[in-house]
């Protein structure tokens, strides 16, 4: 039976801080750098991704992203974007039916628990040119590029990798204010370099492009899609490749500005295999259930 093409629906939102770089933006000047992964901008998101129907399962799994963004200028020219992200994990089992009576039979009933933790910490650190470079008039772009790091501090065996890994990351960032739009990607990939010798190894990537245009009033349409390869498995289970997209707005509460938005995401490329990974979206990590001693990441 092949693994079910789940549903992802994600909320977001971050409070904004600028630092002085940016203190005097407003409006538009704001809203880009709030959509701006790099930006001179200290922001805390907090992004909830509630998964549907997981695995051979209509379980529904829930992640709580905490991903705080704060920028330390290193001198004139470069700036150093620190970015932790740690999730908040539920996580039900990816099978039921016959399926997860026959696990339980062989693994114990605790196999059929819903597990609720913390996930493996994931700090990443971009190196960024403060002075983005001019393509036009109107148009401009910057990247940073830098180490990524992923402790396993999981609060349960299901939850994480039980590994340390480390490995490079690259953003881009494009805006051109005549068309109103922001786009850009950021991509990184980590390998298992220590860690539980009985888990399995990491060596995965991370994509994800974004695309957003935006609107009067501090409204945007937005998609984020967060493309993941676990370059261990075979072809056939190695992409989860979602599609869809959002909206969102800028607004203030008081003086303190708030980015929000939700988005809805349908992959259309999951593993293959016996329906064990299960996408945790836009923190780029992957859970399994253990029901042979493995876990992928």
């Amino acid at each position: 039976m092949a693994r079910s093409k789940f549903m992802r629906l994600a909320l977001t939102v971050a409070v904004l801080t600028a630092t002085s770089a940016v203190h005097a933006q407003q409006g538009d000047s704001l809203r880009e750098a709030a959509q701006n992964p790099i930006a001179d901008l200290i922001s805390l998101p907090f992004q909830n991704n509630t998964n549907f129907d997981i695995g051979r399962s209509e379980n529904t799994q829930n992640v709580l992203n905490i991903q705080p963004v704060y920028p330390l200028k290193l001198n004139q020219s470069w700036n150093l974007i620190t970015r932790p992200i740690l999730p908040v994990v539920s996580q039900p089992p990816f099978f039921s039916g016959r399926e997860l009576a026959a696990l339980e039979e062989r693994f114990g009933p605790g196999i059929a628990d819903t597990e609720f933790g913390l996930g493996d910490l994931t700090p990443e650190f971009f190196f960024s040119p403060r002075k983005p470079i001019q393509l036009g008039r109107d148009a401009s772009l910057v990247w940073g590029a830098g180490p990524a790091f992923q402790f396993p501090t999981a609060t349960d065996v299901e939850l994480g990798s039980g590994k340390w890994s480390a490995g490079p990351g690259f953003v881009v960032f494009l805006s051109d204010k005549s068309l109103h739009l922001t786009t850009g990607f950021l991509i990184l990939n980590l390998w298992s370099f220590a860690g539980e010798e009985y888990r399995a190894n990491v060596n995965a990537m991370t994509l994800q492009p974004f695309l957003n245009y935006n609107l009067p009033k501090g409204w945007y349409l937005t998609s984020s899609p967060l493309i993941t390869a676990n370059w261990e498995a075979v072809d056939d289970n190695r992409w989860t490749v979602p599609i869809g997209g959002g909206f969102g707005r800028i607004f203030k509460i008081g003086d303190q500005p708030i980015n929000a938005n939700i988005a809805a995401y349908y992959n259309v490329v999951t593993p293959d295999d016996t329906a064990l990974i299960g996408n945790c979206a836009h923190s780029g990590h992957s859970f399994s259930q253990r029901t042979d001693g493995e876990q992928f990441t």
